[in-house]
């Protein structure tokens, strides 16, 4: 039997759009692995797969309320403590159209049917990359590094209505949003989100771990 062949079109080339935001001396510091998984442009529809599981998930009253809210517009928080300890997925494709990636995270539940959280991150605006969560709403974000990974922190929060972005104003903002990316080594790394507000405090903190595939 003839052995089948992978798709001329798929190709991995080098990418240095997160290069470009920090800087090559903050780039070169980091992780090998954290460089190669963010180092390079996935293109003819291909998609790089991580697998892991949550491994911790913390909501106040108040983080409770507004991830439910906040599915109104996507759904772009986890909602559902019991996620911990079930399985997780994310999922990177390139966004030929905008210029960007679409980002995917699977989370188990103890009962009933995963939940689906996507977004694409854009490489434009003041701070030189967007995420776009739905229905409109993106968030500015700064990019910093350190020796174990990269961070991705909120500048602000808008709402794009055709060409036009309108800055939301602070008392509509959900709060300080930090994603985490620190490498463990072995081919794994830790994914943490917090939420945090300067009068309610944290609002969600999650942590889950990947690894390559």
């Amino acid at each position: 039997m003839k052995q089948s062949q992978m798709p001329t079109d798929l190709e991995i080339i080098k990418d240095s759009r997160f290069r470009g935001l920090v800087g090559a001396h903050a780039w070169n510091a980091l992780p090998k692995p954290v460089r190669k998984r963010f180092g390079h442009r996935l293109t003819g529809g291909a998609s790089v797969v991580y697998q892991g599981k949550v491994t911790a998930m913390r909501m106040s009253l108040i983080g409770r309320v507004l991830a439910h809210l906040a599915r109104l517009v996507g759904g772009p928080l986890a909602y559902d403590t019991s996620c911990v300890d079930q399985p997780a997925v994310v999922a990177v494709t390139e966004d030929c159209a905008g210029s960007g990636q679409f980002w995917i995270r699977q989370y188990g539940r103890a009962a009933g049917f995963p939940q689906v959280i996507h977004s694409s991150k854009r490489f434009s605006g003041p701070t030189g990359v967007e995420e776009y969560i739905g229905r409109g709403i993106g968030i500015a974000l700064r990019v910093r590094t350190d020796h174990r990974g990269i961070y991705f922190e909120s500048d602000h929060y808008f709402l794009k209505l055709g060409r036009v972005k309108v800055r939301l104003p602070s008392w509509l903002q959900p709060g300080s949003l930090t994603i985490a990316h620190q490498d463990l080594g072995n081919a794994r790394f830790l994914f943490s989100l917090t939420l945090s507000s300067n009068l309610f405090g944290e609002l969600i903190q999650q942590d889950a771990l990947f690894h390559d595939t």
